[in-house]
């Protein structure tokens, strides 16, 4: 089976299958949305079924919770879990610092929610995904419906004063209408190619009226897992200040392929 995923599924897995040692039974998890973190979600699935692991598992999606429930696990709110030993969660951009972009899949108002919620945030990529300045991803922001494009005018205006090296802010389009998000907001992608100063971006951003939150992730990833094609995984600690190597091998179950779709 594992010679019918491609490179970057290989790293995306064995990202997904190191992250998953980092959760014990009894944890309330973080579920994160994406296509890295439904290979988490499915790897999790497999201890459940495999080993017997109860854990509670808090989606950041409607699609997650669903992919969840299908592989076993059970899913409550955040306002039923309260509080989360850890989120596990992809990411579309990320720095040496371990600031993030996110929001790729439109649920960063939950994730970001979910993460901040947590004793840990550990996010899982493909090497790809790590940079050296943010910013070539587009930032989505998400925003509420009425009046989104006065609010888009004013993100226009207030990028003209910060440290980006590109202005164009474009609605999300799903199909010919407006991307709705699970909390019925619009996004708007921020093409800024590159982000100078990140902290100040998120904290500007978030004064505007009618924006909801943004997909700048500071201060709240504490672990990267990095998925490499030939089954490597880097594990960076931002805490501990430590970087370190395994090595997964790449054969998933097929049990971790049923009903798959992403």
């Amino acid at each position: 089976m594992s010679a019918d995923l491609s490179p970057i599924d290989k790293a995306k897995y064995v990202a997904a299958k190191r992250a998953v040692d980092y959760v014990h039974p009894g944890m309330k998890v973080g579920l994160g949305t994406g296509s890295t973190a439904a290979w988490m979600v499915r790897c999790l699935g497999e201890r459940v079924r495999e080993e017997g692991l109860r854990i509670t598992g808090v989606p950041t999606s409607t699609r997650t919770a669903e992919l969840a429930r299908s592989v076993g696990i059970q899913v409550v709110s955040l306002d039923e879990a309260k509080w989360l030993d850890v989120t596990i969660d992809g990411a579309d951009e990320f720095d040496r610092q371990l600031a993030l972009i996110k929001g790729g899949g439109a649920a960063l108002l939950q994730e970001k929610i979910v993460a901040t919620a947590s004793d840990q945030m550990i996010v899982i990529a493909d090497a790809a995904k790590e940079v050296a300045t943010l910013g070539a991803f587009p930032l989505p922001v998400e925003v509420v419906p009425f009046g989104w494009q006065t609010t888009k005018a004013l993100i226009e205006e207030t990028l003209e004063a910060l440290d980006v090296l590109n202005r164009d802010v474009t609605l999300r389009m799903n199909g010919g209408r407006p991307l709705v998000t699970d909390e019925s907001n619009y996004i708007l992608d921020l093409h800024l190619r590159r982000i100078g100063n990140p902290r100040q971006l998120a904290l500007v951003l978030n004064q505007i009226p009618g924006v909801v939150e943004n997909g700048l992730f500071i201060d709240i990833c504490d672990i990267v897992v990095i998925g490499h094609p030939d089954g490597r995984v880097t594990v960076r600690d931002i805490n501990e200040g430590t970087e370190r190597d395994d090595r997964i091998n790449i054969e998933p179950n097929d049990n971790i392929f049923r009903d798959f779709s992403d």
